[in-house]
């Protein structure tokens, strides 16, 4: 026994009421999501106003059918191409789970969950903001040239001229020109205010001056020097007197261009040959100034610097614009909406009652199967809920070391919560037990074989250490890097997962020993005493392999040739609105429908797959609507969205339902969302064989991978083959899946592994046998534990919920069996026989 513990109380206590203090006060702190708070949609537009002017002044020497040819040129792909840079923005933003989906015109529809007015406006200035950077130089006589103008006493229209100290600036004159009257034609004005020539314009730069914002102005060349189109990356840093600046790095051809440049524009360079005379560069972003430094030597490394008097939240809103990339044209916002949750009433009260409902069973069974050793697990489970949101905010810490940083966040947030992910966390809470039932397992055989109480509970912690830290450690290098490469939901998927591993194994390997340790002196074996559903078994697992091989391929071969087929011929069957999207339905009315009966009716036509919303104007007094979006499928001959607007008017009619807009949506998921998933599955699977290739040998490495496309295939194909269709619901559900699956499956690895060590007179055959029925007993028992949170799930909840709950319970089923019978028999297959040779035991 620790007989120097009291400081290992002293973490859990500090760790419990940092994380308490989390979520203290939890209507300030807990962020709801789009489906159990609602939130704000923005509709905008990509507008084309302004692009043929500026291709006209960057291409004097085209004619009008140029002009109009590169406008069609860039506006063929400006929506795409604008929706994935708004996702990548918003995600900068740490705006969670934002829907962002293309519709007709040029649209995009963008739903923010739960963002407060600060947040807002931070989004919307993203939105709006082009980020087009370009570097141009001042003109040379610029500081004669602003002398001159400040002499004569002129101000463009919009301000006026002050003095501060002995220098000169422009300060906004809000009584002439209103805030909102500042739009683009109101910019180009005041960019042709006394210019010397046609090249330059006049751009300001906006400064603070003793508590003052004043701007400082600039003649700038037109044509720029060099863009942000070849920019890497961008980073807050800061400066003297905690003063926040941008650094920019560009690649190897924008170091280049920024070499020469610099080279030719500083004193003596090819153009600027006085070596007295220095140059400006300006740095401008949209047409603003945000610094002129001065170029006194030409530049090689490929970094600038933006300077200028901002604070933090807007340094790192400008550093995230700029790696999120450029507009391909300008965008206004039609549309500013507040969105009613998703979720109806009823739906939220079945989902938070199923999740109490799997939870409980969790406990009673623990506390009945495994008697005290269950009740001190159960105590485990209690610290995980209370441990939980520092163990998120530990793992966004962690994972924000493989990133730049992308927020804009003041203090500590926690994540949004959404229905689904309450749901995660209460079968994260199913898979903690993972650890407690090994180790348990462990204490048992050191009791069986007659060791007394501590040493028994040593024995068993030790014991089942390494293959506990395995199981983990190859799931958290799966959050990992889902993390680095994926986007959206699978990044989120990431930190929950990466949060429950840590807090899980701290509760169940050391806060469970140390529970133990107070025990150490008095009690005995007897206190160790469990029920054992399982005894010892030798059942021939491996001589089924053949059998299970067979069965696995006609389940695999035949859901998923359904999948497929089905995916091509009739896309809408398979893949949700996420994927395919669909149609869009606005509705004024004159009497409210609950969320929850508009779905069941919907549910009872053959629509089981909508998003249904109450939606009313952010302006004060706006007006309510109802927003409801369909598949692009068919049923019974009639498109989804015919067939809702015919049964809402039928059944309804008292509601006084009138539609006011249709239109045809895309997607969720775009392209460069769903390229990313795919790689960071992808390299998640190489990361996890050179792993676990390193800790067993590759034979190990690929019977883990195998099990994992085998539950993955088998979930996904008799899922759909159930009437599901793949959404973003299902793909967290499948993530779930692959951590459960290489979890179970490594746990069975390591004990042949021990086996092989200490065994020297059998096979590798009889190993595997052996080893499969020494660890069957915790095989059940965690898939039994994790089955009784999804079927409580599935037989309570509703809506994404009964989804999630579904897919899970078919992947618990799969997982469990390919764990059995595929892993260890492709392991047999790859060493044909032969035995696998380990080191002697290290951690």
């Amino acid at each position: 026994m620790d007989k120097h513990a009291w400081w290992k109380w002293l973490i859990l206590a500090a760790a419990i009421c940092t994380s308490v203090a989390l979520v203290y006060p939890p209507s300030q702190r807990v962020r709801l999501g789009l489906d159990l708070k609602g939130g704000t949609s923005f509709v905008v537009k990509v507008a084309d106003g302004e692009i043929p002017e500026t291709l006209r002044r960057d291409h004097p020497d085209w004619n009008e059918e140029q002009v109009q040819a590169g406008v069609r040129q860039i506006l063929e792909g400006a929506q795409g191409r604008a929706l994935d840079v708004l996702r990548n923005r918003l995600d900068s933003l740490g705006v969670d789970n934002p829907v962002v989906y293309p519709g007709k015109d040029n649209r995009i529809t963008i739903q923010l969950p739960g963002v407060d007015e600060l947040k807002r406006g931070d989004a919307e200035r993203s939105i709006l903001s082009i980020a087009f950077l370009t570097f141009r130089m001042v003109h040379e006589r610029n500081d004669d040239l602003i002398r001159q103008l400040f002499g004569k006493g002129q101000a463009p229209r919009g301000f006026r001229l002050v003095a501060i100290g002995s220098q000169s600036y422009f300060e906004r004159d809000t009584v002439s020109v209103k805030d909102a009257e500042m739009d683009a034609a109101f910019w180009k004005e005041i960019g042709r205010f006394e210019v010397p020539d046609r090249e330059y314009e006049l751009l300001l730069e906006k400064e603070e001056q003793t508590g003052r914002i004043v701007y400082q102005p600039y003649f700038v060349k037109r044509r720029p020097e060099l863009t942000g189109e070849n920019l890497k990356t961008a980073n807050v840093d800061y400066r003297a007197m905690g003063q926040p600046v941008v650094d920019l790095e560009f690649d190897s051809r924008g170091s280049a261009l920024f070499a020469n440049v610099t080279r030719d524009h500083a004193p003596g360079g090819s153009k600027n040959p006085n070596l007295n005379q220095t140059r400006q560069l300006a740095i401008v972003l949209d047409g603003k100034v945000y610094s002129a430094p001065v170029i006194r030597e030409a530049i090689y490394g490929g970094r600038a610097e933006i300077s200028g008097s901002f604070t933090i939240s807007e340094a790192n809103l400008l550093s995230s614009i700029l790696r999120a990339g450029a507009l391909p044209a300008p965008l206004e916002i039609v549309e500013r909406r507040f969105i009613a949750p998703t979720l109806g009433a009823d739906s939220i009260s079945s989902g938070i009652k199923a999740s109490l409902i799997g939870g409980v069973s969790v406990v009673i069974f623990m506390a009945l199967y495994y008697l005290l050793p269950g009740l001190i697990a159960d105590l485990a489970l209690l610290l995980n809920l209370l441990l939980l949101p520092l163990g998120m905010v530990i793992s966004a810490g962690f994972l924000g070391i493989f990133i730049q940083n992308t927020g804009v966040t003041s203090g500590v947030q926690l994540p949004v919560l959404t229905l689904p992910g309450i749901a995660g966390i209460v079968l994260s809470l199913g898979m903690a037990v993972d650890a407690n039932v090994l180790i348990f397992e462990r204490i048992r055989e050191e009791v069986a074989g007659g060791k007394r109480f501590w040493s028994a509970v040593e024995a068993g912690f030790d014991r089942a250490f390494i293959t506990i830290m395995d199981s983990n450690l190859t799931t958290l290098l799966t959050a990992v890097i889902m993390f680095i490469f994926g986007s959206g939901p699978v990044r989120g998927f990431a930190v929950t997962l990466s949060a429950g591993i840590i807090v899980s194994v701290y509760t169940a390997v050391f806060v469970t020993k140390m529970v133990f340790g107070l025990m150490a002196n008095k009690a005995t074996p007897r206190a160790l005493t469990m029920l054992q559903m399982v005894r010892t078994t030798t059942i021939d697992f491996v001589g089924k392999r053949q059998a299970a091989a067979v069965l696995s391929v006609a389940v695999i071969v035949g859901s998923c040739g359904y999948l497929a087929y089905q995916g091509i011929s009739h896309p809408s069957k398979v893949m949700g609105v996420d994927f395919t999207g669909g149609s869009s339905l606005t509705y004024t009315f004159t009497e409210k429908v609950p969320v929850d009966m508009l779905r069941k009716t919907l549910a009872g036509v053959g629509l089981s797959e909508v998003d249904i919303s109450y939606q009313r104007e952010v302006e004060a007094g706006g007006r309510e609507y109802l927003a409801i979006s369909v598949g692009s499928g068919a049923v019974g001959g009639l498109s989804m969205a015919e067939v809702a607007k015919q049964e809402l008017v039928q059944r309804y009619p008292a509601a006084g339902l009138t539609l006011t807009q249709e239109e045809n949506v895309g997607p969720q998921i775009g392209r460069e969302m769903k390229l990313q998933a795919v790689w960071a599955l992808t390299l998640a699977m190489g990361g996890m064989i050179l792993y676990l290739s390193w800790r067993f040998h590759f034979g190990f490495a690929l019977g883990a991978v195998v099990a994992i496309f085998h539950d993955v295939l088998v979930t996904a194909g008799l899922y759909v083959m159930m009437g599901g269709h793949l959404n973003l619901t299902i793909v967290a559900a499948l993530l779930t899946i692959v951590g459960y699956s290489v979890n179970d499956t490594i746990v069975i690895f390591d004990r042949i592994r021990e086996d092989l060590r200490l065994i020297r007179d059998k096979n590798l055959t009889e190993i595997c046998n052996l080893s499969l029925n020494q660890t069957l007993s915790r095989t059940i028992l965690t898939s039994l534990t994790l089955f009784l949170t999804t079927l409580a799930l599935l037989v309570f909840g509703g809506g994404a919920i009964y989804d999630f709950a579904l897919a899970m319970c078919i992947g618990v089923i799969a997982g469990t069996y390919s764990t059995i019978f595929i892993a260890t028999p492709v392991v047999i297959a790859w060493y044909k026989g032969r035995r696998p040779e380990f080191a002697p035991a290290k951690i």
